[in-house]
């Protein structure tokens, strides 16, 4: 009787011109406060399965706030890494060139943290926004933006060659450069191995049912690469550039420091968008295949290709 009571009210809801909201809004709070009271005269089993269900009702719309909110904030955390960068290398460092100067070297962190880092986690981060629209579609713009990020990261990596060929600098010889040239290696593969198995999938349905959680892993762990990389960087360039003042607190110490925290900040927030369960793209009828094929050959089958 109470859950008819409150799907006759949601109905009335519904259907209530625009005039009459406010009054149906008030009708359904005092509604379940005389469900939820203690002095109620509803039976207990009945109140307590009224005000689960209201407090369910309630509790999909703060959860969808809170993601947006958290969301805008990545975005946020992003971009200003990206225009704090700019800065440093635009203001402090005398802006940029192409034409083997230290100009040149300013396009190598601004390419990579906008592209290894801000890209690269929006691209991750699009499976979490983009929850209900067609799979096939958030797989291109993934794809898409992934090949933005890798197109920016290898002209950033040209860059610092070219400035360290022309100033006669030795190549790979620190932490900084070992570490970048395995997360832009490892990215490549990362990138071509999801074009084959999920945009233009060659591989078999097991085969990419079975790679599926390698391909997400893999995607957090170059994001968290990236960012440590760049940390790396940002201590090695202080200290080549400004290592006497450095101590001294000045703006372009201060700053880099600012763009460090910045970076962490931003990777601390994907990881939890991407990590939290109730943020997960909810079941499709392609995944659900893909688990089904799955699911049969673990138990001695042979899916057939789709």
């Amino acid at each position: 009787m109470v859950l008819s009571l409150l799907r006759r009210a949601d109905q009335k809801h519904t259907h209530t011109h625009a005039g009459k909201q406010t009054h149906t809004h008030t009708h359904l709070r005092d509604l379940r406060a005389d469900l939820c009271s203690p002095d109620s005269r509803t039976s207990s089993a009945n109140q307590s399965g009224a005000c689960s269900a209201i407090m369910d009702e309630s509790g999909p719309r703060h959860g969808r706030s809170a993601f947006v909110g958290l969301v805008g904030a990545s975005q946020v955390l992003g971009l200003a890494s990206v225009v704090v960068t700019g800065v440093w290398m635009g203001h402090y460092r005398g802006g940029f060139a192409w034409n083997g100067s230290s100009q040149e070297f300013n396009l190598h962190p601004l390419c990579m943290v906008l592209g290894l880092v801000f890209l690269h986690g929006d691209a991750i981060l699009v499976y979490r926004v983009f929850r209900n629209e067609a799979k096939r579609n958030v797989k291109l713009l993934h794809g898409i933006i992934h090949l933005l990020a890798l197109i920016l990261s290898i002209i950033g990596f040209v860059a610092v060659f070219d400035f360290h060929r022309a100033a006669k600098i030795p190549d790979m010889y620190s932490l900084h450069s070992w570490c970048g040239m395995t997360t832009l290696v490892l990215f490549c593969i990362q990138w071509v191995m999801g074009l084959m198995f999920f945009l233009f999938p060659v591989a078999s349905a097991w085969l990419r049912a079975a790679y599926l959680p390698v391909h997400v892993f893999c995607g957090l762990v170059l994001l968290v690469m990236a960012i440590g990389t760049s940390l790396l960087g940002i201590t090695e360039k202080l200290l080549f550039s400004i290592m006497s003042t450095y101590p001294q607190f000045t703006s372009e110490g201060v700053l880099a420091n600012v763009l460090g925290i910045l970076l962490v900040c931003f990777g601390v927030l994907l990881g939890y968008l991407i990590t939290r369960e109730e943020y997960r793209r909810p079941p499709n009828p392609e995944e659900e295949s893909l688990s089904v094929h799955f699911k049969t050959l673990t138990e001695g089958g042979s899916p057939a290709t789709p």
